[in-house]
Formats: structure tokens, C-alpha cells, sequence
């Protein structure tokens, strides 16, 4: 077979630097392909960095739960016997009674847990923040946008171009 300028077709179909629309299309398939598989990638490496943030507030928040539980009593009895000692109880005279000495204690453990709560609190946030797949997705679309607005460039189709009509009749009746 021939192409247009009168030189012969090579094996591939391919004339110097021209290729078919087939290899065109083979070529755009390929390329939307490995953008596909690098957008999962991305994706997959931003769920990674949440997930991260994620755990990092998980542990913050079983640190509060450790803390509350595992502390309490020592603290507790620590703390109010202080709170005693403190408003007079280690000379003799009395202090304050010891159960509003033990509610302070429990009341400084609850804020002490609050606190670490609160640091949970702050990381989740981060984590919830983390829009990393909503960034991959919005560079999906856009890269969809753009091929569904490309349009073809027109050729000359020239006779050596032309598929026989028995070629076509074949390839119509196949369909």
C-alpha cells in the first residue's frame, strides 16, 4: 500500500511522523489511562495523610480515657488530702472537710481530661479538613470537561486515505 506523497506504508501504518486516527486514538486511550492511575494514586496518598490525622485523634482521645480511668483514684486521694492539708488540716485545726476536698480533686481530673479531649477534638477537625479525594476529584472532572469540549482537527481525506467500498460494506454489516 501507498500513502499520499507516493512513499510505502511500514509495517505499524505509520508514514514518517504521521500516524492513523486508530494510533491517535490508541495514543489518547493510553495517555487517559496512566492520568486515571496517577489520579488514584494521588487519592490514595491524600486518604493516607487523613488517616494519619485521623489516628493521631484517636489516640489523643483513648490517652483522655487512659488518663481518666488509670489516675483517678491516686490523683483523687493525692488532691484532696493536699486540699486538706493546704487549709489547715496538717496542724490540728480542722481544714476543710474531706469530701469537698475529694470533689475538687475529682473536679481537677475532670478538667484535666477535658483538656486532652479537647486536643482530640482539634486534630478530628484537621482531619475532617483534609479534603485530599475532593481534590482529586475536581481535577477528574476538570480533565473530563476539557476532552468533552475537544474537537477533532479536520484533515483532507485524500485517496489514498479512502477505504474501498467493499471494506466498508463488510465493516457496516458487522456492526
Amino acid at each position: 500500500m501507498s500513502a499520499p506523497d507516493g512513499s510505502t506504508v511500514g509495517a505499524v501504518g505509520t508514514v514518517g511522523a504521521e500516524r492513523s486516527i486508530g494510533q491517535l486514538f490508541a495514543s489518547a486511550t493510553t495517555e487517559m489511562s496512566a492520568l486515571v492511575h496517577d489520579e488514584i494514586a494521588l487519592a490514595k496518598a491524600q486518604l493516607k495523610q487523613d488517616v494519619k490525622k485521623g489516628a493521631v485523634s484517636g489516640g489523643a482521645f483513648s490517652a483522655a480515657l487512659t488518663v481518666l480511668i488509670f489516675s483517678l483514684p491516686m490523683l483523687s486521694f493525692a488532691l484532696a488530702y493536699g486540699i486538706n492539708a493546704w487549709t489547715g488540716g496538717h496542724n490540728g485545726n480542722g481544714g476543710w472537710n474531706l469530701a469537698w476536698c475529694f470533689l475538687l480533686s475529682f473536679a481537677a481530673s475532670v478538667v484535666f481530661a477535658g483538656l486532652l479531649a479537647l486536643i482530640g477534638t482539634v486534630f478530628a477537625k484537621k482531619a475532617k479538613k483534609g479534603k485530599g479525594p475532593q481534590k482529586v476529584a475536581a481535577s477528574v472532572k476538570e480533565s473530563a470537561g476539557v476532552l468533552q469540549n475537544a474537537k477533532p482537527h479536520p484533515r483532507q481525506v485524500t485517496s489514498g486515505d479512502r477505504v474501498p467500498d467493499a471494506i466498508e460494506a463488510v465493516g457496516r454489516s458487522s456492526a
